[in-house]
């Protein structure tokens, strides 16, 4: 237990010493504005023409009706697009910079299990995509409240906001196989190829009808709104993601084990 601690300890050293953390947080704060400009400019569509692109794009997305219900929604599609990336990112970061840093060697001849090493930097994955979610939607909110978004209600509130912690928790499940890769590539390249691939599949698994058996489009199928046609998840497409989720775990895991030998 003290292994793992003093492992947790030296990766929370080195997120302090970063910046890398304070910019994750400032483009999670970024990204629910822009929504809301979107929500705003839908609420107001005579300022539409003056404001340009920006118009245009909320035209086109067709919003519907600028309400909570339809703002949260588009709050938790976002969490699970933008999340597929900066959580993608926060875990590239975490596991690929001992290799840029040329720190691994360092790492790996510590009286330390190695298990322990990855375990501690999987609890600070969590931890890091756990606030940067927690961010985006307190700042969504409170945005949301200053445009003055209509159709607040209790009942609205508390169900969007299990729906936006649910997909948020299935987006972070999908960061082991990340992880892998990023021991595997030993650095940032290949697990960012690698996010960034799994985005451009899960649109098009999603086109085609097989998005609820690729497991990085189902947090985005799971966001969608209630009886949409052709997104509906069974239990096989849960069964899908945890196991994807556990393969890149212990794949990670074996990686460490036996990184000195490759």
């Amino acid at each position: 237990m003290k292994s793992l601690t003093a492992t947790l300890w030296a990766e929370y050293l080195k997120i302090r010493r970063s910046k890398m953390l304070l910019i994750t947080i400032l483009i999670f704060i970024f990204i629910p504005f822009m929504m809301s400009l979107l929500f705003f400019v839908q609420k107001y569509p005579e300022i539409a023409g003056k404001l340009g692109m920006i118009g245009t794009k909320s035209n086109m997305l067709r919003l519907g009706k600028a309400d909570w219900s339809n703002y949260f929604g588009l709050l938790t599609q976002g969490i699970a697009g933008i999340g597929l990336i900066g959580f993608g990112f926060v875990t590239s970061w975490v596991f690929g910079r001992e290799y840029s840093d040329h720190t691994v060697k360092d790492i790996l001849a510590l009286p330390v299990s190695r298990s322990f090493i990855v375990i501690s930097k999987f609890i600070i994955v969590v931890i890091w995509c756990v606030l940067l979610t927690f961010i985006f939607l307190v700042f969504g909110f409170i945005i949301g409240q200053l445009i003055g978004i209509s159709g607040w209600t209790h009942e609205i509130v508390t169900q969007c906001a299990y729906k936006f912690t649910l997909v948020s928790f299935l987006t972070i499940l999908l960061s082991t196989p990340v992880a892998f890769f990023a021991s595997y590539g030993r650095g940032y390249l290949l697990p960012m190829g690698f996010v960034i691939l799994t985005l451009i599949m899960a649109n098009f698994t999603g086109l085609v009808g097989l998005g609820p058996y690729f497991p990085w489009a189902i947090p985005g199928i799971f966001s969608a709104p209630a009886g949409t046609e052709g997104l509906i998840l069974g239990i096989v497409s849960y069964i899908i993601l945890l196991f994807t989720c556990i393969l890149g775990l212990f794949g990670t895991l074996a990686w460490w084990r036996y990184a000195d030998q490759h």
